[in-house]
């Protein structure tokens, strides 16, 4: 795998992960109590083996560059890199990036500088486990010029994503649908089921393949095919384009992914981590999800009952306190008698002591507040939650304008990172 370079995107503004993306990228979104998004990414790299990793970013990218200085750092023994590539503005290139394509288009010196013939390109807020060696095995026997990872769909979870046709006498994917709107553009777009077991899935029910945005490109191609061209996107244009000229197979993966691209998606996501038998292991022996070692003590339970969530490093809970089917960040307080009730509490970035003085001090303490009750809500990070608060989406509310506490997307109540709720406030 010294042969092969990666490329993760960092993404644009993410606006529909809006507000947790309102000061960060969405990479830089935490998942899962004490990790984040582009954890799993580079984890995936880094247990493939592929240690030559870029990491392209652009938007709100303070904290995501933070994340990976202080997480990701080889020894003199181990020859590789994960390295940062902010977007910037040249004499060549005056503009950011303006697609997926675009932004690798403006990294190409990068690209050529390195002494590999493959290039893949990830996406920085997807979760799934994958071996990145299965996926370059099937693209060196078929001979392709690129390869695309592709996930078996039903005709209901085609929107919004890239849909293949693919020939099944030679595996190459002979025609590209970009979002499709309706199920009415999907003719001819049905995967053979024979052929699908070829590969070692079942289809059960999914008859459409659909990309996943992870792609191996044979490097020369890629560099010559983005010189050449004014392509933005590789969904919309490159692709499109290749299975026209070049050859471009696809590789089946079978395993849990899902694409964080809304609110909705990332607060099941989460949740459905805490449950008994998660549909994705955040640890596995073999291929485990890295991120900062930040030596925080062990949490502490005192008197509280908890069932099906995940509860970080670093916290303190109080008697009385119930959470359920939740996900606990970081250094999170919460005091007694608080109910937590399908929530992910993000926790915070310090304690208290860290960062206030005598002076200056908020009046309410981080965390969450003695009998406060909490529903089905996201607490971003560095929240201040007063005593006897509620937060309860009363009416089923399925959007709300922000105001200065909170905002409903997707009927989830998102309190934003850094906002103070005084005692008693309910919504």
């Amino acid at each position: 795998m010294d042969n092969v370079l990666a490329l993760i995107l960092g993404g644009g503004r993410g606006t529909r992960l809006y507000p947790l993306t309102k000061v960060r990228s969405k990479p830089a979104v935490p998942v899962a109590g004490k990790y984040r998004l582009i954890d799993i990414p580079l984890s995936n790299c880094i247990n493939s083996g592929i240690l030559k990793v870029y990491v392209l970013t652009q938007f709100n990218s303070m904290s995501l560059h933070r994340h990976i200085r202080s997480s990701y750092a080889f020894d003199i023994y181990r020859h590789g890199f994960i390295e940062i590539l902010a977007a910037e503005q040249t004499i060549d290139n005056p503009h950011w990036y303006e697609g997926t394509a675009d932004a690798v288009k403006k990294s190409l010196r990068y690209i050529e500088s390195n002494n590999v013939d493959y290039v893949i390109i990830l996406s920085g807020d997807q979760l799934y486990r994958m071996d990145f060696r299965e996926m370059l095995r099937v693209h060196q026997e078929s001979g392709a010029d690129a390869t695309i990872a592709s996930i078996p769909v039903t005709a209901a979870e085609t929107k919004g994503l890239g849909i293949m046709r693919i020939d099944s006498e030679t595996g190459q994917v002979g025609g590209f649908l970009e979002k499709p709107k309706d199920e009415s553009e999907l003719s001819g777009f049905e995967i053979d089921s024979e052929w699908i077991r070829t590969q070692n899935v079942e289809p059960n029910g999914r008859n459409y393949l659909a990309s996943m945005g992870i792609y191996i490109f044979n490097k020369s191609m890629l560099v010559h095919t983005l010189k050449k061209t004014e392509y933005k996107d590789f969904g919309k244009e490159v692709f499109p384009a290749l299975i026209h000229s070049k050859k471009v197979h696809t590789y089946v993966f079978d395993g849990y992914w899902e694409d964080i691209g809304t609110i909705r998606s990332f607060f099941e996501a989460n949740l459905s981590l805490a449950k008994p038998n998660p549909p994705f292991q955040m640890f596995e022996p073999d291929a485990p999800i890295y991120t900062n070692a930040r030596f925080l003590p062990s949490t502490t339970i005192s008197g509280a009952t908890v069932s099906n969530s995940l509860i970080a490093d670093g916290c303190f809970i109080g008697k009385g306190t119930v959470i359920d089917n939740s996900v606990i960040g970081v250094r999170c307080q919460i005091g007694e008698d608080v109910t937590i009730k399908n929530c992910v509490v993000m926790g915070a970035d310090f304690y208290d002591h860290e960062d206030s003085t005598e002076d200056d001090k908020n009046p309410i303490p981080l965390g969450i507040g003695k009998g406060s009750f909490i529903e089905n809500a996201i607490i971003d990070k560095n929240c201040r939650i007063g005593e006897n608060v509620r937060i309860v989406n009363q009416g089923d509310v399925l959007e709300a304008e922000e105001n200065e506490i909170c905002q409903i997307v997707d009927g989830i109540v998102v309190v934003q990172k850094g906002n103070s709720i005084p005692n008693g406030w309910k919504m």
